[in-house]
């Protein structure tokens, strides 16, 4: 097994909360440097994104700043440059694809039984300087966050909490795939500090907003993410109280009224499967 223990974890805690365990990856060749330097070096140019880490936990995502540099010399000089690099989607690559459904092979029983069956498979390795800054933001898939080298603290806040992002922000997140979700210092009350050392894993739930600061040594993290029947349903349900607060209704909070809420779901899927015909 590539997970210590993880049923544990899975059945006290998924969908809806951290979880934290431990795997056997640190010492995996496809995490060496020049390893990671062969996948970019293999992977199109879309799958890989690199700026400056000199940012703050509330910086816009979509607005990094350069850092003048190649990938493969961000990589080589990482723990000097003040940058962080990921390479996005490595099942591209069969050995890490390999890799990843080891993983995943170990938690597979206890997702299935809760979320049903893991769509959209997708792996990221980050490789980030010392004191690199991750923005505060979220994701629309459930993740499991490995920690391969070096230190980084994890910063999460509760899913789905809509006293802290207003459902506003959500439907936005949905329909525009907005990235700064606004970090603001309050939030803090509701966050969770996560000290990741190699060979530690955390299970972040779908939508946990969460920062990340590396420690003092250059990181080295994979990322594995999956959608479910669950992440589908929570996008649908958004994206069509978009539709309606577009026309100006004030949709209730999601779970207020689960029957009205299954009704959207199903009325936003018919809607999605409908209009690509109809506009070809």
């Amino acid at each position: 097994m590539t997970f210590v223990d993880p049923q544990h974890a899975f059945e006290a805690s998924y969908p809806s909360k951290t979880a934290r365990f431990r795997h056997d990856l640190t010492n995996d060749p496809l995490f060496e440097i020049d390893r990671i330097l062969k996948l970019i070096a293999s992977v199109p140019p879309k799958s890989i994104e690199y700026n400056s880490a000199n940012i703050s936990h509330d910086h816009d995502p979509a607005k990094m700043p350069s850092n003048g540099l190649s990938p493969e010399e961000t990589v080589r000089n990482i723990a000097d440059i003040n940058s962080w690099l990921v390479v996005m989607n490595i099942e591209q690559d069969p050995e890490y694809n390999a890799m990843m459904q080891r993983c995943l092979a170990d938690i597979a029983p206890h997702v299935l039984e809760k979320t049903g069956p893991m769509n959209l498979i997708q792996g990221y390795i980050f490789v980030s300087s010392p004191h690199a800054t991750t923005p505060f933001h979220m994701d629309p898939e459930h993740n499991i966050l490995i920690q391969i080298r070096g230190v980084k603290t994890m910063y999460t806040y509760t899913a789905q909490d809509y006293s802290m992002l207003p459902q506003e922000v959500h439907e936005a997140f949905h329909t525009t795939r907005l990235r700064n979700i606004g970090y603001k210092q309050e939030f803090e009350q509701y966050g969770t500090a996560h000290e990741m050392h190699p060979g530690d894993a955390l299970f972040v739930p779908l939508k946990a907003p969460h920062r990340v600061q590396v420690g003092n040594e250059a990181s080295v993290s994979l990322s594995i993410t999956w959608r479910s029947r669950v992440s589908d349903d929570d996008a649908h349900l958004h994206k069509a109280n978009a539709m309606l607060r577009k026309i100006g209704a004030h949709p209730p909070m999601p779970g207020i009224a689960p029957t009205r809420d299954a009704a959207k779901i199903f009325a936003h899927k018919v809607y999605s499967k409908v209009q690509p015909a109809a506009g070809g």
